[in-house]
Protein backbone atom coordinates (compact mmCIF):
# COMPACT_ATOMS: atom_id res chain seq x y z
CA UNK A 1 0.00 0.00 0.00
CA UNK A 2 1.45 2.94 -0.96
CA UNK A 3 -0.04 6.90 0.84
CA UNK A 4 0.40 9.78 -0.20
CA UNK A 5 -0.50 13.35 1.39
CA UNK A 6 -3.13 16.36 0.57
CA UNK A 7 -1.88 18.98 2.20
CA UNK A 8 -2.67 22.91 2.73
CA UNK A 9 -2.48 25.33 5.37
CA UNK A 10 -3.67 28.78 6.64
CA UNK A 11 -2.72 31.69 8.51
CA UNK A 12 -4.97 34.34 10.16
CA UNK A 13 -3.91 37.48 12.28
CA UNK A 14 -6.74 36.86 14.49
CA UNK A 15 -9.37 39.82 15.58
CA UNK A 16 -7.42 41.51 17.94
CA UNK A 17 -3.45 41.21 17.35
CA UNK A 18 -1.76 43.30 15.37
CA UNK A 19 0.94 41.10 13.59
CA UNK A 20 1.19 37.91 13.17
CA UNK A 21 3.56 35.95 14.95
CA UNK A 22 2.65 32.57 13.46
CA UNK A 23 4.08 31.03 10.87
CA UNK A 24 3.88 27.36 8.70
CA UNK A 25 5.70 25.80 6.01
CA UNK A 26 6.46 22.71 4.28
CA UNK A 27 7.98 20.59 1.51
CA UNK A 28 6.11 17.78 0.21
CA UNK A 29 9.01 16.00 -1.26
CA UNK A 30 11.09 15.90 1.69
CA UNK A 31 7.83 15.30 3.82
CA UNK A 32 8.20 17.54 6.19
CA UNK A 33 5.30 20.03 7.71
CA UNK A 34 5.75 22.33 10.43
CA UNK A 35 3.40 25.05 12.25
CA UNK A 36 5.07 27.59 14.89
CA UNK A 37 3.83 30.12 16.84
CA UNK A 38 6.74 33.06 17.83
CA UNK A 39 6.59 35.14 21.16
CA UNK A 40 8.40 38.24 22.36
CA UNK A 41 8.67 41.95 22.11
CA UNK A 42 7.89 44.37 18.95
CA UNK A 43 7.99 41.92 16.25
CA UNK A 44 10.19 39.26 17.81
CA UNK A 45 7.67 36.58 17.51
CA UNK A 46 7.55 36.99 13.84
CA UNK A 47 11.37 36.28 13.35
CA UNK A 48 11.28 33.39 15.87
CA UNK A 49 8.87 31.88 14.02
CA UNK A 50 10.14 32.21 10.88
CA UNK A 51 13.39 31.25 11.50
CA UNK A 52 12.39 28.29 13.40
CA UNK A 53 10.17 27.34 10.10
CA UNK A 54 12.50 28.12 7.47
CA UNK A 55 15.64 26.27 9.84
CA UNK A 56 13.79 23.24 9.92
CA UNK A 57 12.66 22.78 5.99
CA UNK A 58 15.93 24.05 5.17
CA UNK A 59 17.74 20.77 7.48
CA UNK A 60 15.40 18.42 5.91
CA UNK A 61 16.38 20.03 2.31
CA UNK A 62 20.11 19.95 3.11
CA UNK A 63 20.44 16.90 5.15
CA UNK A 64 20.20 13.07 4.61
CA UNK A 65 18.09 11.10 7.06
CA UNK A 66 19.89 8.14 7.58
CA UNK A 67 23.00 9.79 8.19
CA UNK A 68 24.93 8.26 10.65
CA UNK A 69 25.33 10.92 13.13
CA UNK A 70 22.12 10.75 14.01
CA UNK A 71 22.20 7.12 14.88
CA UNK A 72 23.02 7.75 18.46
CA UNK A 73 19.93 9.79 19.27
CA UNK A 74 17.44 7.53 17.92
CA UNK A 75 17.43 5.45 21.32
CA UNK A 76 13.62 4.32 21.77
CA UNK A 77 12.51 6.29 18.26
CA UNK A 78 13.21 5.92 14.61
CA UNK A 79 16.36 6.78 12.75
CA UNK A 80 13.34 9.55 10.80
CA UNK A 81 12.21 11.33 14.29
CA UNK A 82 15.82 11.48 15.52
CA UNK A 83 16.79 13.41 12.31
CA UNK A 84 13.66 15.57 12.96
CA UNK A 85 14.52 16.18 16.21
CA UNK A 86 18.28 17.45 14.99
CA UNK A 87 16.35 19.61 12.40
CA UNK A 88 14.20 20.87 15.80
CA UNK A 89 17.39 21.64 17.44
CA UNK A 90 19.05 22.79 14.74
CA UNK A 91 16.07 25.69 14.70
CA UNK A 92 16.30 26.37 18.67
CA UNK A 93 20.41 27.56 17.79
CA UNK A 94 19.62 29.50 15.26
CA UNK A 95 16.74 31.39 16.78
CA UNK A 96 18.89 31.63 20.39
CA UNK A 97 22.50 33.12 18.10
CA UNK A 98 19.97 35.45 16.61
CA UNK A 99 18.80 36.92 19.62
CA UNK A 100 22.38 36.88 21.29
CA UNK A 101 23.20 39.00 18.88
CA UNK A 102 20.53 41.45 17.86
CA UNK A 103 19.55 43.23 21.01
CA UNK A 104 16.00 44.45 20.14
CA UNK A 105 14.94 40.14 19.62
CA UNK A 106 16.14 39.05 23.56
CA UNK A 107 14.27 36.73 24.81
CA UNK A 108 11.97 35.80 21.64
CA UNK A 109 10.96 32.06 21.14
CA UNK A 110 8.80 29.58 19.59
CA UNK A 111 6.46 26.93 20.06
CA UNK A 112 7.02 23.77 17.22
CA UNK A 113 5.29 21.12 15.98
CA UNK A 114 6.72 19.07 13.07
CA UNK A 115 5.81 16.06 11.40
CA UNK A 116 8.16 14.01 9.36
CA UNK A 117 6.52 11.70 7.05
CA UNK A 118 7.78 8.87 4.75
CA UNK A 119 5.75 7.06 3.03
CA UNK A 120 2.94 5.30 6.06
CA UNK A 121 5.47 6.16 8.72
CA UNK A 122 5.17 9.32 10.28
CA UNK A 123 7.49 11.12 13.21
CA UNK A 124 6.37 14.13 15.15
CA UNK A 125 7.98 16.45 17.26
CA UNK A 126 7.04 19.46 19.24
CA UNK A 127 8.42 21.57 21.96
CA UNK A 128 5.41 24.41 23.15
CA UNK A 129 1.13 24.34 23.32
CA UNK A 130 1.40 24.19 19.37
CA UNK A 131 -0.80 20.65 18.80
CA UNK A 132 -0.76 17.83 16.41
CA UNK A 133 -4.27 15.93 16.16
CA UNK A 134 -5.14 12.62 14.58
CA UNK A 135 -8.50 12.43 13.17
CA UNK A 136 -9.14 8.66 12.11
CA UNK A 137 -12.54 6.78 11.65
CA UNK A 138 -14.53 9.29 13.55
CA UNK A 139 -12.44 9.78 16.34
CA UNK A 140 -9.89 12.37 17.11
CA UNK A 141 -6.82 12.36 19.69
CA UNK A 142 -4.45 14.51 20.88
CA UNK A 143 -0.57 13.51 20.11
CA UNK A 144 1.11 16.17 21.66
CA UNK A 145 1.33 17.34 25.37
CA UNK A 146 1.27 20.80 25.91
CA UNK A 147 4.08 22.11 27.61
CA UNK A 148 2.55 24.91 29.22
CA UNK A 149 2.18 25.93 33.01
CA UNK A 150 -1.89 25.30 32.96
CA UNK A 151 -1.73 21.96 31.62
CA UNK A 152 1.51 21.32 34.13
CA UNK A 153 -1.15 22.20 36.70
CA UNK A 154 -3.60 20.47 35.02
CA UNK A 155 -1.61 17.19 35.17
CA UNK A 156 -0.73 17.42 38.88
CA UNK A 157 -4.29 17.87 40.12
CA UNK A 158 -3.80 21.50 41.27
CA UNK A 159 -6.91 22.56 38.44
CA UNK A 160 -9.93 21.07 37.17
CA UNK A 161 -9.86 20.89 33.03
CA UNK A 162 -12.70 23.67 33.54
CA UNK A 163 -10.67 25.52 35.12
CA UNK A 164 -7.72 25.48 32.88
CA UNK A 165 -9.74 26.34 30.43
CA UNK A 166 -10.77 29.43 31.99
CA UNK A 167 -7.07 29.96 33.38
CA UNK A 168 -5.70 33.34 33.41
CA UNK A 169 -1.77 32.33 32.36
CA UNK A 170 -2.84 30.04 29.16
CA UNK A 171 0.16 31.68 28.01
CA UNK A 172 2.48 30.74 30.18
CA UNK A 173 4.54 28.41 28.24
CA UNK A 174 6.94 25.84 29.99
CA UNK A 175 8.95 24.94 26.56
CA UNK A 176 10.18 26.79 23.69
CA UNK A 177 13.03 27.09 21.18
CA UNK A 178 15.22 29.77 21.36
CA UNK A 179 14.42 30.33 25.07
CA UNK A 180 17.96 28.47 25.89
CA UNK A 181 20.72 27.04 24.33
CA UNK A 182 19.47 23.91 24.24
CA UNK A 183 16.51 22.40 23.94
CA UNK A 184 14.52 19.19 24.69
CA UNK A 185 11.98 17.72 21.90
CA UNK A 186 9.06 15.09 22.54
CA UNK A 187 9.08 12.47 19.57
CA UNK A 188 6.52 10.38 18.35
CA UNK A 189 6.48 7.05 15.70
CA UNK A 190 3.44 6.25 14.43
CA UNK A 191 1.56 4.80 11.54
CA UNK A 192 -0.82 5.94 8.96
CA UNK A 193 -3.75 4.51 7.86
CA UNK A 194 -5.79 5.45 4.21
CA UNK A 195 -7.64 8.58 5.48
CA UNK A 196 -6.55 9.52 7.88
CA UNK A 197 -5.94 12.98 8.59
CA UNK A 198 -3.58 15.13 10.85
CA UNK A 199 -4.30 18.36 12.20
CA UNK A 200 -1.12 20.91 12.97
CA UNK A 201 -2.55 24.27 14.80
CA UNK A 202 -1.50 27.18 16.86
CA UNK A 203 -3.25 27.64 20.31
CA UNK A 204 -5.18 30.55 18.75
CA UNK A 205 -6.90 27.41 16.93
CA UNK A 206 -7.48 25.17 19.61
CA UNK A 207 -7.93 27.59 22.76
CA UNK A 208 -11.26 28.74 20.76
CA UNK A 209 -12.64 25.38 19.60
CA UNK A 210 -13.40 22.14 21.24
CA UNK A 211 -12.43 19.39 19.54
CA UNK A 212 -15.75 17.44 19.57
CA UNK A 213 -16.08 20.70 16.36
CA UNK A 214 -12.53 20.40 15.21
CA UNK A 215 -13.27 16.57 14.61
CA UNK A 216 -16.98 17.75 12.64
CA UNK A 217 -14.83 20.26 11.04
CA UNK A 218 -12.75 18.45 9.73
CA UNK A 219 -14.42 15.43 8.53
CA UNK A 220 -17.21 17.15 7.04
CA UNK A 221 -14.53 19.10 4.74
CA UNK A 222 -14.39 17.70 1.25
CA UNK A 223 -10.49 18.56 1.09
CA UNK A 224 -7.37 19.93 3.11
CA UNK A 225 -8.20 23.18 1.98
CA UNK A 226 -11.42 23.84 2.64
CA UNK A 227 -11.04 22.28 6.11
CA UNK A 228 -8.59 24.72 6.80
CA UNK A 229 -10.55 27.50 6.15
CA UNK A 230 -13.45 26.17 7.86
CA UNK A 231 -11.34 25.84 10.98
CA UNK A 232 -9.71 29.34 10.65
CA UNK A 233 -13.33 31.06 10.42
CA UNK A 234 -14.68 29.02 13.69
CA UNK A 235 -11.81 30.33 15.52
CA UNK A 236 -12.60 33.99 14.64
CA UNK A 237 -16.22 33.64 14.72
CA UNK A 238 -15.11 32.01 18.64
CA UNK A 239 -13.16 35.76 19.05
CA UNK A 240 -10.00 35.77 17.08
CA UNK A 241 -8.11 36.73 20.49
CA UNK A 242 -5.11 34.87 19.34
CA UNK A 243 -3.33 34.36 15.84
CA UNK A 244 -4.70 31.57 14.10
CA UNK A 245 -3.00 28.80 12.02
CA UNK A 246 -3.46 25.12 10.98
CA UNK A 247 -2.19 22.49 8.93
CA UNK A 248 -4.35 20.25 7.49
CA UNK A 249 -2.43 16.78 5.93
CA UNK A 250 -4.82 13.91 4.91
CA UNK A 251 -3.34 10.21 4.18
CA UNK A 252 -4.73 9.39 1.27
CA UNK A 253 -4.11 5.49 -1.14
CA UNK A 254 -2.75 5.74 -4.04
CA UNK A 255 -3.93 3.81 -6.99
Amino acid sequence: MTLSVQVAGQSDIGCVRRNNEDFFGYDEPCGIFVVCDGMGGAAAGEVASRIAVDSVLEYCRNNRRDEAIHAHDSEGVSTRAAFLAAAVRYANQRIHSSAAQNPEQRGMGSTIVAVLVAGAAYSVAHAGDSRVYLLRNGTIEQLTEDHSLVMEQLRHGLITAEQARRSEVQNVITRALGTEENVSVDLRDLSAQPGDTLLLASDGLTRHIEDAEILSIVSAAPSSKEACAQLVAAALKAGGHDNVTCLVLRFVEQS
